[in-house]
């Protein structure tokens, strides 16, 4: 596989290029840039991989180049690497939401380059990540597509779209999700807290319940309401806290949040 550069050196790329290692990519083979030497050669150091001089550096090196900036930084780097650009032999792969690939292409003045969508979310980290893909397979070569899959699945699932349009909902229902996971458990583990357990403890039942609940909607065909239908016993204690929920709003305010991060990924540019 040719060489994979990361513009930024953030929580993203640090959780992309972690998952990488666990699956034994070519460490050689991998570059990072960032606006602070210092950012980059403690990412370089932790991970094992290659630092590149500047950003020009990075794209003279690799093929795949990561965009793993905010959306608003895109104009300037691209002003500084667009002449060293080579469509016949780079494909750029966008981690931003908001901006479409025509309005990347733009940036760059280059027509006919390859330029991806994607959008990987924080459990790439430990090898369970969900990204979302998008790009015209038309543009691409067969290795090209089949480098693009083998990078992803490096750190978790791969998910290819039809329509650009819903790059914008995978923001909200994969790529931020975590962070509504992440405060369920802690308040499950403050609740077993409150009812006498250690919180070390608590943290560890409630995060194996979700994974092992998560795992469930995946593996098997059955509705997430079958499933919750199940563990409802006629006057028993699941049901119990199943109608709290439901009367505390449990369940729109999780679709409210969500779609305001829809909101906000689909305005980001204005």
């Amino acid at each position: 596989m040719d060489k994979i550069g990361f513009i930024g050196a953030g929580n993203v790329s640090k959780a992309m290029i972690t998952g990488m290692v666990r699956k034994k990519f070519d460490l050689d083979r991998i570059y990072i840039n960032s606006k602070t030497n210092e950012t980059k050669e403690r990412l370089s150091i932790e991970l094992m991989v290659k630092c590149a001089k500047n950003n020009i550096d990075l794209v003279k090196k690799c093929k795949y180049i990561f965009f793993a900036i905010k959306s608003q930084h895109y104009k300037h780097v691209f002003d500084e690497i667009k002449d060293y650009l080579d469509p016949e032999r780079h494909v750029i792969i966008s981690l931003a939401p908001g901006y479409t690939i025509e309005e990347i292409r733009q940036y760059t003045g280059i027509e006919n380059l390859k330029i991806m969508r994607a959008m990987p979310n924080i459990p790439s980290l430990v090898g369970e990540g969900m990204t979302g893909v998008f790009y015209d397979k038309n543009i691409f070569t067969d290795e090209e597509k089949s480098d693009i899959n083998t990078i992803f699945q490096g750190f978790g699932e791969v998910q290819e779209l039809d329509e650009e349009g819903h790059m914008d909902s995978l923001v909200s229902i994969s790529a931020s999700s975590p962070a509504y996971v992440y405060i369920m458990i802690e308040a499950m583990g403050d609740a077993g807290v409150l009812t006498g357990l250690p919180r070390k403890m608590a943290y560890k039942l409630a995060a194996q319940a979700v994974m092992g609940a998560a795992k469930m909607v995946k593996e098997l065909d059955m509705h997430p309401g079958e499933l919750k239908d199940a563990v409802c016993s006629p006057g028993g204690t699941t049901i119990e806290a199943v109608k709290v929920l439901e009367d505390r709003g449990f369940r729109s305010a999780l679709i409210e949040s969500m779609l305001a991060c829809y909101n906000k990924a689909k305005n980001l540019k204005k």
